[in-house]
């Protein structure tokens, strides 16, 4: 099993490649399944702080798509197809985990954005329009990357905040990140009922 601390994005000004490079890394060293987690805000009337959301698929509004530009043959297919980025047996083991668990965790539709700002209200009211249940900033690149290389994936997030303008008050990250202080032993629980499932198909 290896593990990857920690990750850059495109915010921060790093190109879709340097976002994807340690995933690609994992994915040529021979890694089979590829579980991402991240913060997310919660859109969809049951994504509450504190809460889980296992993906089942995405809206990328982040402007970039690593598949775009050079292309290494060891990669996979350019034009690939997207429609199960998000392996179903691997969503339906973190579900049952996280009822096992006792856990509070939906399934959802995950809409990347650029960032660094949160998203406004109406873009939010748009987002919910267009299917999204969380809205954040980041794994959406890693997720392209290792699906074309072939590699299932599992995206859980901790819903930290309610999106703009579906709370009381205005977002604040110091309240983001207290959220997913506490909310990280609950991801931790589910993560560690999920991995020996995993070694198990191996």
């Amino acid at each position: 099993m290896a593990v990857l601390a920690g990750r850059v994005h495109l915010y921060e000004g790093y190109g879709p490649e340097e976002v994807v490079f340690p995933a690609r890394v994992l994915a040529l060293a021979g890694i089979r399944s590829f579980v991402a987690t991240c913060a997310a805000g919660g859109i969809a009337r049951l994504a509450k702080p504190g809460s889980l959301m296992v993906f089942s698929d995405h809206l990328n509004f982040q402007g970039a798509n690593p598949l775009a530009g050079l292309r290494d043959p060891r990669w996979g297919e350019r034009f690939l197809d997207m429609g199960r980025a998000y392996d179903p047996s691997l969503r339906l083991y973190a579900v049952n985990a996280a009822r096992t668990l006792g856990l509070k965790c939906l399934e959802g539709v995950y809409a990347a954005v650029l960032g660094p700002s949160y998203e406004t209200p109406a873009e939010i009211r748009a987002l919910r329009t267009l299917g999204a249940d969380a809205v954040g900033m980041s794994m959406v690149p890693e997720v392209i990357a290792v699906h074309q290389m072939d590699v299932r994936t599992l995206a859980v997030a901790i819903i930290t905040n309610r999106a703009a303008g579906l709370g009381r008050r205005l977002l604040s990250h110091g309240e983001v990140l207290a959220t997913s202080q506490i909310a990280s032993q609950d991801l931790a629980r589910l993560i560690s009922e999920v991995l020996p499932l995993l070694a198990g198909e191996a």
